[in-house]
């Protein structure tokens, strides 16, 4: 896998924006993606250093639409923590 296909986004909610003055970024992940490739990933993509990977996985929610069900996609979220440099994503 390559690093663009393991980091899919960042998350930029409010409690994340909050985490960005202590160093810490969230990114949704790939699925199949372990701590050890999600810390080579950002650390190619963005060129700072990474101290610490937390990952959390999100089961598929059931969801319905009239008659129909069905379910959410599953997911996965790494909250990253730099020991130097910091991401700015918007510029």
């Amino acid at each position: 896998m390559e690093a663009r296909d393991i980091i899919k986004r960042p998350v930029i909610t409010e409690r994340s924006s909050e985490q960005m003055a202590d160093e810490k970024y969230t990114f949704d992940v790939d699925t199949r993606a372990n701590k050890t490739q999600i810390k080579i990933a950002i650390e190619e993509i963005f060129d700072v250093k990474v101290d610490k990977v937390n990952v959390m996985n999100y089961k598929a929610k059931k969801k319905r639409v009239g008659r129909y069900t069905g379910y959410t996609n599953k997911r996965r979220k790494a909250i990253v923590t730099l020991k130097e440099g910091t991401i700015d994503f918007f510029n």
